[in-house]
Formats: C-alpha cells, structure tokens, sequence
C-alpha cells in the first residue's frame, strides 16, 4: 500500500506541471503512466517536432518540453510508475481514494488528479495487406527520430497536419520524401499546404495523388509500396513508409471510474477542476467545460487551480498561504537546489 498526497494518472506535460504545482505548496505525489517513459503524447508520438504556443518559448520539441519539465519538479521528488495503467477507483472513509493499477500497485490519498490527455491513443492503421509484417523497421506511425530516416526514400501517406509537417520537414534529411494523398483538399494548415506544394512545383519533393494499396518487400525488407491513381497502378521505391492517417483515442478503465461525463470527457467545474466526484480532478484534454481549449497551456492554468483545491483536501488542518516563488524565500531555496 502506498500511502501519498496526491496520485497523478498521466505523465505528460500537464500532469508533469501538476507535480510542480502541487509540490509548491508541499504535497508529495506519485505519478502512474501506461508508457514507459515521461512525456505522454508529446514524447511519443512527436518528440522532434516544434511546438510554438508554449508561453516565453518560441520553439521547443515534445522531448524538449518534457525535459525541460521534468528538470523543474526535480526538487519536489515525484515517484514515477511506468508502464501500468490506473484500473479502479474505491473511495474510502475518511475522504480518502484507493485507486489500483492493473499490475497490482495500490494507492490511497486524498486527491486524485486525471490527467490523461485524450485517453490511450493509438494510430488508425491503413488497411494494407501485409502491413504489420514491416512495422517498426520499415513502416512507422510516428517520427521518433529524425536521424534515422536520413539519407533514406521517405514515402509519407495523407493528409492531416503529421503528414504535412514531417513531408515539410523531412526534405533536407531524406534522399527523397513522397507525399500520396488520394485528393487535393487536405486537413492540414492552409500554410503547410501552401508550403508543400510550394516544395513540390520547386522539385525539392514529390506529390503523388492516389491511395496507397500494397507494400513489396525484397526478402524481409519493405522495398516499396504500390499507389493506385487514376492512371493505373504506380510503384513507388521506398526504405520507409510513413502512414499518418490520425489516432483512435480510448479512454479506457477512467471511463468507469464513477465521474459524470460528457462526449468522453470528464466533466469539471472552472473554479477547482474538479469532477462530480469530490476529491477527483481533472485536468488537461481528458476534461470537459464550457469553452475548453485544448491547448498545453489552458491544462498549466487548470493545474494551478486545482493544485490549490487539492492542498485544502490534503491538509485540512493547514491554512493555505499563496505564495509568489519571486519573493517566497522558502520556495526559492527549494527550487534553486536544482
């Protein structure tokens, strides 16, 4: 039985700023996460790719956000469950939770935090015979490293902002990037489709209308993938394919934790972020309210607030004394440790 102020479900960055905040004014937390590592979607699906609407960072990675993060609540000394997802949730006398994982860890405080993100995400996959034969070396639904694909014939599929940004973005690390998109109309950004077809007309790549229908393969290696146009059948000579056809969210065993939802979202109140449920919170893309923003800064700004809740819950006895990490000479000696 681990017993803690604070169990956070999700470690990407909001639930990261949620250990900073809490850990402001003294709680202690323990973080689980279905993946391996810190960083959530950020670092899973788009570790390399610039973010730009992180306040007073005009450009940083996933990776980089997520480092960055994890060496600010450093001080606060969180423990990190990787690799086990959070499975029921009980509540006990004493306003107090129990929440267990699948892999058998028990928890018990008095504050739960969701931050989840979307939920459990995971690519929509093509339906492309033969194609799982090939993923992870050859085929892959997400850039993790940039390196890797260099020097390499890089085919990209669809039509969404991922593949616009990563065709846009490849075209100096590849020998050759192809885009196949089976129409004109993309859901990207105006601008990114100004810019790769700006690429495409200057030759620095390739755009091919049609629907991706085969791979070929020389032994075990993908060597190539077949495009069916209106023309007829095309073969096109690849080292990777790169399918980025959006991702499914699930919400999974969250959805049966007992809170009100709406559209697969757990709704919450703006004062305190908290759930129908009393000591259960919600912050980041997995809440729902009035004018929600699904932005990595609105979920920072709903950390802050119900960090406060979560201490009133946490330390009943405990006047809570707001405190400005600029002037507080307590705060500052804890965070300059780092």
């Amino acid at each position: 039985m681990i017993q803690t102020d604070a169990i956070i479900v999700g470690a990407g960055p909001v639930g990261l700023f949620a250990v900073f905040e809490l850990g402001l004014l003294g709680l202690r937390t323990h973080v689980i996460d279905v993946l391996d590592k810190p960083g959530g979607q950020c670092a899973e699906f788009y570790p390399e790719k610039p973010i730009y609407d992180i306040p007073g960072l005009p450009a940083c990675t996933g990776q980089e956000l997520t480092d960055n993060l994890m060496r600010q609540i450093r001080p606060f000394e969180p423990v990190f469950h990787f690799g086990t997802c959070a499975q029921r949730l009980e509540e006990l006398p004493g306003s107090r939770w129990r929440l267990t994982t699948d892999d058998g860890l028990v928890f018990e405080a008095p504050a739960i935090v969701v931050a989840a993100g979307g939920g459990s995400f995971t690519p929509k996959k093509p339906p492309i015979p033969g194609i799982e034969r090939f993923e992870g070396h050859g085929v892959d639904y997400a850039v993790r490293r940039i390196e890797a694909l260099r020097g390499q014939r890089v085919v990209i599929s669809g039509g969404g902002d991922s593949a616009l940004d990563w065709t846009i973005a490849l075209r100096d690390v590849a020998s050759r990037v192809t885009l196949v998109h089976r129409r004109t109309e993309f859901r990207a950004a105006p601008d990114s489709v100004r810019r790769m077809m700006a690429l495409a007309e200057q030759g620095q790549i390739d755009f091919l209308l049609g629907e991706v229908n085969s791979v070929q393969a020389d032994g075990s290696e993908l060597c190539g993938i077949g495009v069916r146009t209106e023309g007829g059948l095309v073969d096109l000579p690849c080292d990777r394919f790169l399918p980025f056809f959006g991702l499914t969210m699930k919400m999974g065993p969250v959805g049966e934790f007992g809170l009100a939802l709406q559209g697969g979202r757990i709704v919450v109140d703006t004062e305190k972020f908290e759930s129908s449920r009393r000591g259960v919170f919600a912050i980041g893309d997995i809440n729902h309210y009035p004018g929600k923003l699904k932005l990595i800064l609105s979920g920072f700004h709903e950390a802050a607030l119900m960090a406060q809740q979560a201490f009133r819950y946490a330390r009943p006895e405990e006047r809570l004394l707001f405190q400005y990490t600029t002037t507080s000479t307590r705060l500052k000696e804890k965070l300059e440790t780092t």
